[in-house]
C-alpha cells in the first residue's frame, strides 16, 4: 500500500488550522508553519561533493513533550538518485532532526501535534523533473 503523504499533511493542517491560544513565546513552535520553519532551518544538505541533490521527505511524529515518536520513515526520493546519494540525504534528515527535538512545542501544540505524522519534504533540486517518483 503506498504512502498518502499528503493527505495526513492535509490532516495535520486541517487539525491544527483551528488551534489557538497564547500567543508562542521566542523560540516555541506555535503552529504547523512553526513547525516546518524550525525543521528547516536544522536542514543542512550534504555537499556537492558527497551527493548530488535530491528531493526527499520523511514522515515524523513527535510526542507532547516534543521528542520523536517512534521512528521517522523516508517515505519519497528522487527516482535518479544513486544508492549514495539516498544514504548521505538520509543521514542529512536524521541529523536534521537530531538538531532540532525536542521541538519546543507551546502547551497548546504539544496537545495538537502529539501522535500526528507530519510529511516533511526538503527539496534540493532547483527543478524537479518530470519522471515518476521512487517511493522509499
Amino acid at each position: 500500500m503506498a504512502y498518502r503523504g499528503d493527505k495526513l499533511l492535509l490532516v495535520a493542517a486541517v487539525l491544527l488550522s483551528g488551534v489557538s491560544g497564547a500567543a508562542a513565546q521566542d523560540g516555541q513552535v506555535n503552529t504547523i508553519k512553526d513547525l516546518f520553519q524550525r525543521l528547516h532551518s536544522c536542514w543542512k544538505p550534504p555537499p556537492p561533493a558527497k551527493a548530488r541533490p535530491l528531493d526527499i521527505t520523511v514522515v515524523v511524529s513527535f510526542n507532547r513533550s516534543g521528542d520523536i515518536l517512534g521512528h521517522p520513515r523516508i517515505s519519497y526520493e528522487s527516482a535518479e538518485a544513486s544508492d549514495n546519494d539516498r544514504l548521505q540525504y538520509r543521514i542529512a534528515v536524521m541529523e536534521a532532526l537530531q538538531r532540532c527535538t525536542p521541538m519546543p512545542f507551546t502547551e497548546t501544540m504539544a496537545g495538537a501535534a502529539a501522535g500526528r505524522p507530519f510529511a516533511i519534504q526538503f527539496r534540493n533540486r532547483k527543478t524537479s523533473p518530470p519522471t515518476q517518483e521512487r517511493r522509499a
